[in-house]
């Protein structure tokens, strides 16, 4: 099944959101985000009827595996690409920015080569 690339965006945020608090809720994504509670709600729709999320009766979402692995993915490629753009001297502003341009479009074997580049830097 194929994931847009504005699904794999919100299971991420949802992933961070949750890294920061016990409780994500769809005004948190929203605010996070900068989008509106009706496009949010929208995606949420989507995720939970795809299997992605769960909604409880207080309005709190959580990832489901399926979901949390989409997250866990675009996490891991935003994260090392981000480290990789600032190791390369750009700016941390603009490198979390084309990260996440970036981490929907680069192929797997691009994204292992930077990851094993780092990793050497690392050793040195």
């Amino acid at each position: 099944m194929k994931i847009y690339e504005s699904a794999q965006d919100y299971l991420e945020r949802i992933l961070m959101l949750s890294k920061k608090s016990n409780v994500v809720r769809s005004i948190d994504i929203a605010s996070d985000m900068k989008v509106t509670k009706q496009s949010v709600s929208r995606a949420m729709k989507n995720l939970r009827v795809d299997g992605y999320i769960n909604v409880d009766e207080n309005g709190y979402i959580t990832l489901t595996s399926k979901g949390l692995e989409v997250a866990n993915h675009m996490y891991e490629r935003h994260t090392t690409i981000t480290k990789f753009l600032t190791t390369i001297g750009v700016p941390v502003d603009l490198a979390l920015k084309d990260a996440c341009k970036m981490e929907h479009d680069i192929s797997n074997e691009t994204f292992s080569a930077i990851k094993e580049l780092l990793v050497k830097l690392e050793q040195e």
